[in-house]
């Protein structure tokens, strides 16, 4: 009996613990959809006392070119996130499989950009940019976003390598397996889940740049970061609102569907995903 009773009181603890988490996720959320159609809303009452489509009809209209900014930043993000990638899996191997003098050194190393204040480099950046001829272009703005994202998808990838070693790999070479064939089939499906996670991390980094994107982009790369902010400073909150709103839901839908497609993938290929 008492064991029930404990088992009672801590799936009770647990359900209020839950519903007290998804309460806070989304009561923020539910204001933000009040707050985008709120004309008026003043101090004390607990309802607007006006409503209105201002924010909806800026953001849908042609003039604001708000939709086709979110396209693009979409866009610059997402190859953001695969240059990330693609360079973390070779560093993040490396960290976490094998064994060389100042490896600790070169882990706490690899967080210097995400603990530096980014204003303080920033504008040497960009001089050296503008001496490149990288300032002002997308790919300018896709290499500085590099310097906030590569420290998280090391980390995540390093945390992987570290947990499943180099044993699978040593066996499939043992095997016959060429280079290319073990990263492939054996690497990449082993890798899966943290590829997803370190992934879903820089787009929400790199979408969500603001203030390297204004200054090496120099007014002429627009994202939708920049389009927000302004709003969000100026306090009108209606503005700032939807597109707050906008810029989570563009977020969710990406992030699902770069696991699903991910998911697929390996599934149709057959491969055990963790």
């Amino acid at each position: 009996m008492m064991g029930e009773k404990m088992k009672k009181t801590t799936n009770i603890f647990f359900d209020i613990m839950m519903y007290s988490i998804i309460f806070l996720l989304v009561f923020p959320l539910l204001n933000l959809v009040i707050w985008s159609f709120a004309k008026n809303w003043p101090w004390p009452y607990l309802l607007p006392q006006e409503l209105g489509l201002r924010g909806i009809l800026h953001l849908l209209g042609p003039s604001s070119r708000a939709l086709k900014n979110l396209l693009f930043s979409i866009y610059l993000s997402m190859v953001v996130t695969i240059i990330t990638l693609l360079l973390s899996i070779p560093a993040a191997k490396a960290l976490g499989v094998y064994k060389f003098r100042g490896k600790e050194f070169f882990k706490i190393l690899i967080l210097a950009p995400i603990i530096v204040p980014p204003v303080a480099v920033a504008l040497g950046i960009h001089l050296t940019f503008i001496r490149l001829g990288l300032a002002n272009t997308f790919w300018g703005v896709v290499l500085v976003h590099l310097i906030p994202c590569l420290p998280y998808g090391i980390r995540i990838l390093t945390n992987v390598f570290e947990i499943i070693g180099e044993s699978m790999e040593m066996q499939a070479r043992v095997l016959g397996a060429t280079p290319w064939q073990t990263f492939t089939y054996v690497t990449l499906p082993l890798i899966a889940p943290g590829l997803v996670s370190a992934g879903s991390l820089v787009f929400i980094v790199s979408f969500s740049q603001y203030f390297l994107t204004f200054l090496i982009g120099g007014g002429r790369v627009i994202t939708f970061a920049m389009m927000m902010f302004p709003y969000i400073q100026s306090g009108d909150r209606m503005m700032a609102s939807v597109y707050s709103l906008v810029f989570v839901a563009a977020t969710l839908v990406v992030l699902i569907l770069m696991e699903k497609v991910i998911k697929s993938y390996y599934g149709a290929k057959n491969y055990f995903y963790l």
